[in-house]
């Protein structure tokens, strides 16, 4: 915590009146169960099994009774023993293993018979030890158990038995486990879509697969290397090749992909035959090298949008120091921006060095690229807590003209003592639905409360990163594609995989098309309308992807989708740094997505403008 650098004077006379507190604290260290908690919290740390056992055997030797953090602790460590996840780095022994496994269910009964409720800790703990004895039906058992019991299992109850299922190959068992907790509300994250994929590839399961790979798009956007494994074992596998609609209506597709944002149909596999597997990059305008394709940029919801400002407000003032966020509304008289800046951030960037600081005239260059980039010339918000704004960078005479030009012309608001600026510049950026300028990861526990689907859907169309070079500030815009797996109308997949930027290395994509969509033989005569339902065909080889899962339903897209243009980047961005929209003129291109513009001054993410048909 920083302070204002005042000395706190000691008066000679008062310094006795502290051995009274010191006194206690000693008392309070002498206490028994304080010295035991201390030593568990220590062996826990150090990921210390058999000491963390010692301890507490020791203490109830004495005649001090374990409470319900000292079996949680005890079960946590035992758990992680058997499972091999206290030094993952490390081959943990067969026999520390049975060791762990044995003391965990001993103390488990303990905790039992001396009638300490266990809670969400307790039972997860003793999942993971049935998990680390590969009996699944059992960590199943116990995290439904949570549930008669009044408790609320979490991702970490159910992963065990999900876990050993895959690895044992009993699919059916597997996705059970997968139905009741989404079910119960509970999303699986990429490490248990990775395991149910590969369960899926490895039994056959072609259904499986396509909703799988529909759920990652969602929940993932991006795969890690190891999941792109899979999805390649996939594409080259016998099953694989063999699944697929020869005989789809491409009218049907395309409007799929219209109602649905673009991006993807979920209608099922397309096409027959072997399929082309090469990894790739995409071209700054998003088209493939290996495969040509143009990708697409995906809607955002409006609504989506609405909602996201609103959660916002609600945990910036729930967290706030005394509500100054309320205060905020300062942006309700000013505004608005065609960008954020966020102050902190810029002036810092690349200033940890011997003189480095917080750099005004580095943020000043930030803040007048970002006012030349704006369609107006609009002067950008820059927010920027108080400290910075008064305290010794702000003293230089240059600086504070600087700062002071900011507040004149509306463009610079100080957040208060106490509050977090993350609040305010995400806020601003969202309710004006502008571009942010900051190279922030969003990463922290901040962010993970907002959520990762539409946060990071958001974040992609909205933040500006930033590098410097002789010439001055570097803006690296949103990509006028979306960074996401996507599905095309012919057939064809795109998943980009973890790990480059396309800033400093360019990002790996995974190409997978087939020779035999390239024909997109389809159902023109009018019967094929009859044959064809909501849902994809019977050849399809897919079952049907859950909208409740993986989309929205159609209809509560449709009465969104034409204001999604303005929406996604604001309507003075789309006017100036789109140079043009796509016009769907000709009777097949009504269905059909636009072109990109490559020569959006500003590269501009690219958002599709559909125009609703005539009655």
């Amino acid at each position: 915590m920083e302070t204002d650098g005042e000395r706190i004077q000691v008066n000679p006379t008062t310094r006795n009146e502290g051995r009274p507190a010191k006194d206690r604290r000693k008392k309070k260290w002498a206490n028994p169960e304080v010295q035991l908690k201390f030593a568990l919290g220590n062996c826990s740390r150090l990921k210390d099994m058999a000491q963390a056992i010692s301890v507490c055997e020791k203490a109830m030797s004495e005649g001090i009774k374990l409470n319900q953090y000292h079996y949680n602790t005890l079960l946590y460590l035992c758990s992680s023993e058997a499972m091999g996840l206290l030094r993952p780095e490390e081959t943990t022994e067969e026999a520390s293993k049975e060791l762990a496994l044995k003391k965990g269910f001993e103390i488990y009964e303990q905790m039992v018979a001396s009638n300490i409720p266990p809670n969400e800790a307790t039972y997860t703990a003793v999942a993971r030890l049935a998990a680390a004895s590969e009996d699944g039906d059992m960590a199943f058992d116990i995290a439904k158990k949570m549930v008669s019991h009044n408790l609320s299992p979490r991702l970490r109850s159910y992963s065990p038995a999900l876990f050993v299922f895959c690895k044992k190959k009993e699919a059916d068992k597997a996705y059970e486990v997968d139905d009741y907790m989404v079910g119960r509300g509970i999303q699986p994250e990429e490490d248990e879509l990775e395991a149910l994929l590969r369960l899926s590839v490895e039994v056959g399961r072609v259904d499986k697969v396509y909703s799988l790979l529909q759920r990652l798009r969602v929940k993932a956007r991006q795969v890690t290397a190891s999941t792109c494994d899979v999805i390649e074992q996939w594409f080259n596998s016998k099953a694989g090749c063999e699944v697929g609609n020869e005989n789809w209506d491409a009218d049907r597709i395309s409007e799929a992909m219209i109602s649905r944002g673009g991006g993807w149909h979920g209608q099922g596999w397309l096409g027959k035959g072997d399929w082309k597997v090469e990894k790739t990059n995409m071209s700054s305008n998003g088209v493939c090298k290996c495969c040509g394709e143009q990708l697409v940029s995906i809607d955002i919801d409006p609504v989506e949008t609405d909602n996201f400002a609103k959660s916002l407000v609600d945990l910036a003032c729930a967290r706030e120091v005394n509500s100054n966020f309320r205060n905020f509304q300062w942006l309700d008289h000013h505004g608005p921006y065609d960008f954020i800046v966020d102050g902190a951030n810029v002036g810092l960037y690349q200033q940890n060095f011997a003189d480095g600081g917080f750099s005004v005239s580095q943020l000043s260059s930030v803040v007048n690229v970002s006012r030349q980039r704006s369609p107006k010339k609009k002067w950008p918000l820059i927010l920027l807590h108080n400290k910075r704004a008064t305290g010794v960078p702000a003293d230089n005479p240059y600086n504070k003209q600087l700062i002071e030009d900011w507040r004149k012309a509306g463009a610079l608001y100080t957040t208060p003592a106490g509050s977090n600026d993350d609040w305010y510049w995400l806020y601003a950026a969202v309710r004006f639905k502008c571009l942010l300028v900051t190279n922030d990861e969003m990463r922290d526990h901040l962010f993970q409360l907002l959520g990762n689907e539409f946060f990071s859907k958001w974040k992609e169309k909205h933040q500006v990163r930033f590098t410097f070079n002789k010439s001055g500030p570097q803006f690296h815009m949103p990509p006028p594609y979306s960074i996401v797996i996507q599905e095309s109308e012919r057939g064809s997949w795109h998943i980009p995989i973890k790990g480059g930027d396309d800033i400093e290395m360019a990002r790996s994509w995974l190409c997978v098309t087939r020779s035999v969509a390239c024909g997109l033989k389809q159902r023109s005569d009018p019967s094929s309308q009859e044959r064809n339902t909501l849902g994809p065909s019977e050849d399809s080889g897919f079952e049907g992807v859950n909208d409740d899962v993986v989309s929205k339903s159609n209809a509560d897209v449709e009465d969104t989708r034409i204001a999604r243009h303005e929406e996604n980047t604001g309507d003075a961005l789309c006017s100036t740094f789109s140079t043009e929209t796509a016009q769907l003129t000709s009777e097949t291109d009504k269905r059909k997505w636009g072109s990109m513009s490559p020569s959006s001054p500003c590269n501009q993410p690219f958002s599709y403008k559909i125009r609703k048909e005539s009655a």
